[in-house]
């Protein structure tokens, strides 16, 4: 359920790429001293939009530094720090712990039960810190498990269901802005559901696991498929316009107004490439 939430990195400006390269830096960095190291393996750029969403509102004061990594041994990469960096990095945590319990439940996945055991010794210290959002996700996946054992018809279910746990995953605080981040984490949560549904359609044909599209009993419709998705973007945008952003504001609009069809397309383009 990661890799919708990109820029379209063709349209962004050099010192737009070096900023987003500096919050994504900053997030890898946060994991890195507030999980271990090992953890960084679960790093998403979803996550950076998250951050920068929060910088734009709150505009907390930052730290910025230059360093190498492991991955970056010979050129130095900038990163940023605030506390909403620190927040983006315990939620694309959690999100991943509470993702790879889902899988091992479903799937038996071994990569899955490594990952978890990797995560666990660091999730009581991130639930006592967002206790709220941690709930969400730990009640949504179950229920989305429930729904899909079920064998639900209605895909508007399990995608509200996932809805809901990214819309407690955007509030950072409950303030005024709370409704409107609700509101935004809801559609597109939706849309990160119903997007992942229709790029999986062939493979849990094939596998016969379950799929909300396979459950209606349709064939492959992606032209009306997509009308879901274009439906939840625009109430996911409609909520975004409503927050007064002015830092960062076109590198988000790059995000939000292409950056997430592109990564679509680029998905579909890989799941028609492998047949």
């Amino acid at each position: 359920m990661f890799g919708y939430v990109n820029a379209n990195w063709k349209e962004l400006t050099q010192a737009q790429q070096e900023r987003y390269g500096a919050v994504y830096c900053g997030i890898c960095r946060s994991i890195h001293h507030r999980v271990s190291n090992p953890a960084r393996a679960v790093l998403s750029y979803d996550m950076a939009f998250l951050a920068l969403l929060h910088m734009s509102l709150y505009e907390p004061e930052e730290n910025a530094g230059k360093n190498r990594c492991f991955l970056h041994v010979l050129r130095p990469r900038t990163w940023v720090n605030n506390p909403c960096v620190d927040y983006a990095a315990d939620m694309n945590v959690a999100l991943s712990y509470y993702k790879a319990q889902d899988d091992l439940q479903d799937e038996g996945k071994t990569s899955a039960k490594l990952l978890l055991s990797m995560l666990e010794p660091h999730m009581e210290a991130i639930r006592q810190r967002w206790p709220r959002q941690c709930d969400a996700m730990k009640a949504c996946m179950e229920e989305l498990r429930e729904l899909e054992g079920a064998n639900t018809a209605n895909p508007d279910l399990p995608a509200s269901c996932f809805g809901r746990l990214m819309a407690e995953l955007m509030v950072y605080q409950e303030d005024q802005w709370q409704e409107e981040l609700r509101n935004l984490g809801f559609a597109l949560g939706r849309f990160i559901y119903l997007a992942d549904a229709m790029l999986d359609y062939d493979r849990d044909k094939r596998k016969k696991q379950y799929n909300p599209f396979l459950a209606m009993g349709q064939g492959r419709d992606t032209g009306k498929w997509e009308q879901y998705l274009v439906l939840a973007m625009a109430r996911c945008t409609e909520s975004y316009e409503k927050l007064p952003l002015v830092q960062d504001k076109p590198l988000l609009d790059n995000i939000l107004y292409s950056g997430v069809w592109v990564q679509y397309r680029a998905k579909v383009k890989k799941e028609e490439t492998n047949g």
